[in-house]
């Protein structure tokens, strides 16, 4: 997948939007102020930081050992709920089911109420109940 792609798929997700809170990179995908993904777009440093389940994110470690590693700007505590992935020939299908991982990770964080209101309002329902 290409930078383009890539942004348009996390766009895809109910609620998220894409900011910059740290300069020109990475790029960041949040949802409700909390970040999911975190692109970084130079061909010369073309890889995402996934937020994931601490599970997840060992097994993926374990299945592609160099490409997956743990959040490499995380501060130790972190690290196992972040994959960084080096996204130079690593398979299309599997990044996005990570990125699904990343955002439903986040999202199930959120209170039920949050949760609802998140897929209300990017339904357009937000007035409903």
């Amino acid at each position: 997948m290409d930078v383009e792609q890539i942004k348009s798929y996390c766009m895809t997700k109910k609620g998220a939007y894409e900011t910059t809170p740290f300069g020109d990179v990475p790029i960041c995908y949040k949802v409700n102020n909390k970040i999911f993904a975190q692109l970084y777009p130079y061909e010369w440093d073309f890889k995402i930081t996934l937020k994931c389940t601490a599970d997840a994110g060992q097994f993926y470690r374990t299945v592609y050992p160099g490409k997956v590693v743990r959040g490499y700007h995380c501060p130790p505590v972190q690290q196992p709920y972040w994959n960084t992935i080096y996204l130079e020939d690593f398979p299309e299908d599997e990044l996005l089911n990570m990125i699904d991982l990343a955002y439903e990770t986040v999202i199930r964080k959120f209170s039920k109420k949050v949760q609802r209101k998140i897929v209300l309002e990017e339904s357009g329902d937000g007035d409903s109940k």
